[in-house]
């Protein structure tokens, strides 16, 4: 009986051998069906050298890329995605029947701060990626973004503008306005310092994103007033279209028209007119002061100019009764005068020539 039993031990440990044995493969298969693995040969290298990345647990002969990227964690992924990663110094790589593969890649400083991994993604079929810690010697290195919590935001009111332009924006001032909406928390977490996204888009062209924080916390089932400013650029005029996203989506859009800067073409009108007459008078001037003058301008000009008595006659008026001074007289030798009778010329003058001359004793 104790033969027996002993002989009924040793077969079911020889069967429980064999099932271990039997189980250890399919544990590896159901360990790779978990995803694919990436592993490195260092996990800290210097801007300049080179790891290698070894995978396992991909889809046969598939597409990889293999990149260095930044602000990143295995258990977060990359945030930013592709934008956060050194594309320049990525290397493809298919991976073999096996879905292994083996690729020696350059290591990068990415574009921003760490912590950094080695992460692998498909570029064709089904998507699938993975990541591996390398600390990049000598590269900056800044805490992780907060998680997104499970909060919501959603629009409770009408988006407005407020404000208005003032007499700069006339003369093409950049044109500033504040938007102002009521926002409400209808998710199950509380979201701490929000971060929005407002754009300005003039036409058909894609807005341009400028991220604003609000600081305050909203509750779950709260609500609280958002004003954000918003600015275009100098000389903006015309239809645009002031948009608000949050994570990735578009809460909000308000029309906004803006006017002509006016101010700006009447400068321009003036300038067109002040500065060819300044030029021409400027020109002139110069003219006259270089070109030669004649040495019987001024005689003429003198002659030209009538007497007194005459321009007196024009207007009308009667003349002085005083004696006019002629020009070839002197003041106190008018015709007439006892002076001037003395002074001019007549036949009993000594000096006439009909006139002889006496000459006293001697």
């Amino acid at each position: 009986m104790s033969v027996r039993v002993r002989n009924l031990r040793s077969a079911a440990t020889a069967l429980a051998a064999v099932l271990a044995l039997l189980l250890v493969p399919l544990a590896g298969s159901a360990g790779a069906v978990d995803g694919p693995v990436v592993t490195l040969s260092a996990t800290q290298a210097g801007a300049g050298g080179s790891v290698t990345v070894r995978g396992s647990g991909w889809r046969s002969h598939t597409l990889l890329m293999v990149l260095v990227c930044g602000r990143a964690t295995p258990a977060r992924g990359v945030i930013g995605g592709t934008n956060s990663c050194a594309n320049g110094d990525g290397r493809a790589v298919t991976t073999d029947a096996r879905g292994s593969f083996s690729r020696n890649l350059p290591v990068a400083e990415p574009p921003v701060p760490c912590p950094c991994v080695v992460h692998v993604a498909t570029v064709t079929g089904a998507e699938a990626e993975a990541d591996a810690v390398l600390q990049v010697a000598g590269h900056p290195v800044a805490p992780l973004p907060a998680a997104p919590s499970d909060g919501r935001l959603s629009v409770l009111s009408d988006v407005r503008l407020t404000g208005a332009g003032g007499l700069l924006t006339w003369f093409g001032a950049p044109p500033s306005r504040t938007l102002v909406l009521t926002v409400g928390n209808t998710g199950t977490g509380a979201i701490k310092d929000p971060v929005f996204q407002v754009g300005s888009a003039h036409g058909v062209f894609a807005p341009q994103w400028d991220d604003q924080q609000w600081h305050g916390t909203l509750a779950p089932g709260g609500k609280a007033e958002v004003r954000l400013p918003v600015e275009l650029s100098a000389g903006a005029h015309g239809d645009y279209t002031v948009s608000l996203k949050y994570d990735g989506r578009v809460l909000a859009e308000q029309p906004w028209g803006v006017g002509r800067p006016w101010g700006v073409t009447l400068f321009w009108i003036l300038l067109g007119l002040v500065v060819p007459a300044a030029l021409f008078r400027i020109g002139m001037a110069v003219v006259d002061r270089v070109r030669p003058r004649r040495p019987g301008a001024a005689r003429l000009t003198r002659t030209l100019r009538l007497p007194r008595l005459l321009r007196a006659a024009g207007r009308g008026t009667e003349p002085s009764p005083t004696n006019p001074t002629l020009p070839w007289f002197a003041p106190d030798s008018v015709p007439g005068d006892p002076a001037g009778r003395l002074s001019a010329p007549h036949s009993d003058s000594p000096t006439s020539p009909t006139t002889p001359t006496t000459k006293g004793p001697t």
